[in-house]
């Protein structure tokens, strides 16, 4: 129950900034720099918190292995990656400290989706997570598209 709990937040706190970076963001830098908080934030934020208190549970409803330390270390990973992408919020870093952390985790996502979908396809897991994964990493990779190419390619 907790696992979809969690899961459902993540997905509740990524809305917010999208909505909050498009309507309030007045340039593709101020897009980013609202938005990349709460898209790591809320993904690995959350992810952290669910690997390091909810291992177990996480990795039986998702059809994984159970007491893994590569669990444990994901999610070292993923409170990191949100630590410093708090830090450049924070900090005002500039648009390119945030194309960093948010092209560094929007990699990690597709690689995620990709053995997401390995392990639906190959090892027949259907687990929600293995199907949903690949769809919402696409569109989570979508949404930064503008704000990442306005400051790449102005």
């Amino acid at each position: 129950m907790i696992i979809k709990l969690l899961e459902a937040l993540r997905i509740a706190g990524l809305a917010p900034g999208v909505f909050l970076a498009y309507h309030y963001g007045d340039s593709p830098e101020e897009v980013l720099r609202i938005m990349t908080p709460w898209f790591v934030g809320s993904i690995a934020g959350l992810s952290a918190i669910e690997g390091l208190f909810f291992g177990d549970e996480a990795a039986k409803e998702k059809g994984f292995e159970e007491r893994s330390n590569y669990q444990r270390q994901n999610a070292f990973w993923f409170l990191a990656v949100a630590v410093t992408s708090l830090a450049a919020l924070i900090a005002h870093w500039d648009a390119y400290a945030n194309i960093a952390v948010v092209s560094v985790f929007c990699l990690f996502l597709i690689l995620s989706a990709a053995n997401h979908t390995w392990s639906m396809i190959a090892e027949r897991n259907t687990k929600w997570q293995n199907v949903i994964r690949p769809v919402l990493t696409a569109l989570l990779t979508a949404a930064f598209w503008h704000p990442v190419t306005g400051v790449l390619f102005k």
